[in-house]
Order: C-alpha cells, then structure tokens, then sequence
C-alpha cells in the first residue's frame, strides 16, 4: 500500500501502517539477551499445547512507545489491543517490563515474537520463539486381522506429535514382550501360529506419556492333533478316550471305530467336544468295545486324524500315541517276513 492510499483511508488504518513502519525493522541480529542495549526479551520458551506461555520484555526507563508482534501482526501496542484473538492479554507495562500472555496455546502459535520499542527517537527490537510441543498421540491403526498361516501381513500405526514421535511395535506373547520393530509400518512375511496375538504400537517424544494402542492379529492354521493315549479299561468298568487337537478355527471332532462313524449316545457310549478336547467314554465296557479307534479333527483349512486304542487288563500296549504302534506293528511283520524267505 502506498502512502497516498494510505493517506485516503480512515484514521485506524494511517495509525497502523504508522505503527508497522516503525516497529518492523528488517530483519537483522536481534538484540539477545548478553546485550546491555534494550529491550531484552526471554530466551526461546517452549510451553506444552493446551497451555499458557508467558513472553516477557525487559525494558528501562528511556522508552517511550512498546509493542508486541507475531511476524508482521500487532499484538499490542502499549495498553491498547490490536489483536482479535481472546486468548492474548498483556500482563504489565511497567517502566521495568512489559510482557503478554497467551493462553491454551495451540501448535499454530508456534513461531517468532518481537518485542519492539521506541527510545530516544531509534526503534529497537528484540525477538523470542515461541516452541509449541504436542503429546504423542496414535492418529491411524491397522483394525484387528485374520490371516492363514504363510500369509503376508502388514500393520499400520501413524503417529503425531512435536517433536515427531518415535513409533515402535511389540509382539505380547506369551513368552513376554518381544521387541518386533521401530518403525510405522510392521511387515511380517510367511506368518506363523507362532506369530499370533496382540501387537502394541507405542509413539513417544517425551513430551507426555506413550500413546498405546494394540492390534490382534489371529493366525488360522489346519488341525494339529496334540495328545492321543492308548487307554485301557476292565469289563463293566467305565473307559475314556481323549483326542486333544489345535487349531484355529477350532476343530470339529468325528469318533469311528473301523469304517463306522460313533454317534453320541448309541451303543452306550458319549461323545464330548469342548475346545481343544474330544473324548470318548464307555460307560460299562464290554468285550465287543475293546480295539481300534480313529480321532478326526477338521477344520477349513484341513484334516487330521489318530488311532487310539481301547485295551483289556493284560493286554500288550505302548500306551503311546497310535502312530507309534502301527509302526511298531510293521517292524513286527517285516521282521517274520525276512525270517520266512531265509527258511525257503
């Protein structure tokens, strides 16, 4: 705007052009505050968002016009408010100190502040940053996942803060808590059951304390059975068979006893699935019940299945999984077989 345009406009506007021509001087070395010549303002201060910051200006008695500016608006000028904002006022203009206030300060106050006078007819200037530091806080994160196992997974946490917050994953296992990485983004590839849980996602800058968020991550894998024990039992005793599988979904349980599939409830036996556990319970055992049974654990992702045996007192068993037996069984025969063709 020039001075002819200016001299055509109100009053207000001739004052503050006035105003801005002598307290804005080009920017230079501002006076610090080692210097013996006024003013003297604070050093940096750095407030918390959400609080209030004092800046404060030492002056003397040689001054006769004071004003606070943010970059090129007027804040104050003397006693009098230029700005609109409520949450600036001035807090003494005294012979000493003229110093302001701003409260709830917000990251948009962050920046320069210049404490300008007018002395002995030469404009002075002295000048504080204002730093405005901003808890960490978890802005975006990866919702809850289900994968297969071998899968690919990427988890996302973004984070915000001043200064820029340090994001780190954790895996809470278990075993504990295992560190997993330092960045925003958790790649895990060809995932393992093993690798299931929660994650935690924790951004820090030491201005506050860590914002936390978790994320579960569910590895689907087929049916592994676990635990199935040969099992003996008397006539008219009661006997139990347990098939112990893991899985995830959890696995549908099937009892047959050679090609014929158990019902619940037939043939005096009960069949009971909770969980990881199916068992099989003769309530009176008889000499028909005795032999082989097979465990079928099914989920989506697969099948798998044991044979248990169901022995009498006296009779011959490894009282270990079924497997072991037929392979024990089959050495058995490959040995009578070898002895027979060495008798011919």
């Amino acid at each position: 705007m020039g001075v002819g345009g200016c001299l055509a406009l109100p009053w207000r506007c001739l004052v503050v052009l006035c105003l801005r021509l002598l307290f804005l001087v080009p920017a230079g070395v501002p006076v610090r505050s080692g210097d013996a010549t006024f003013p003297k303002a604070m050093d940096n201060v750095t407030v918390r968002q959400g609080e209030s910051a004092t800046l404060r200006c030492t002056v003397d008695d040689r001054v006769t016009r004071v004003a606070w500016l943010n970059r090129s608006t007027i804040l104050y000028a003397g006693n009098d408010k230029w700005s609109i904002d409520n949450r600036v006022v001035i807090l003494s203009n005294t012979k000493t100190q003229y110093s302001i206030k701003i409260h709830n300060v917000d990251v948009y106050d962050e920046g320069p502040y210049t404490c300008s006078v007018q002395t002995d007819n030469h404009p002075k200037t002295s000048r504080v940053h204002l730093i405005v530091q901003v808890p960490p806080q978890i802005v975006n994160i990866s919702s809850d996942i289900t994968v297969n196992e071998g899968s690919s997974v990427t988890l996302m946490c973004l984070a915000f803060g001043r200064p820029e917050p340090t994001v780190t994953w954790r895996h809470l296992s278990g075993k504990g808590q295992g560190f997993v990485s330092e960045d925003e983004y958790l790649e895990i590839t060809g995932i393992t059951r093993e690798q299931s849980g929660e994650y935690e996602c924790s951004a820090v800058n030491d201005v506050a304390v860590p914002d936390v968020r978790k994320v579960k991550v569910t590895v689907n894998y087929p049916p592994y059975i676990s635990n199935a024990k040969n099992t003996g039992a008397s006539v008219g005793q009661k006997g139990i068979l347990q098939c112990e599988a893991s899985a995830v979904p959890v696995a549908e349980f099937q009892w047959f006893k050679e090609d014929t599939r158990l019902a619940n409830g037939l043939e005096g036996v009960r069949i009971e699935s909770k969980g990881r556990l199916s068992t099989l319970t003769f309530f009176n055992v008889s000499e028909k019940d005795y032999g082989n049974y097979t465990c079928v654990a099914t989920n989506k992702l697969g099948n798998t299945n044991a044979s248990i045996i169901l022995y009498g007192p006296g009779a011959v068993h490894d009282g270990g999984n079924a497997a072991s037996r037929v392979g024990a069984g089959l050495c058995l025969w490959a040995t009578l077989l070898a002895r027979l063709l060495l008798d011919f």
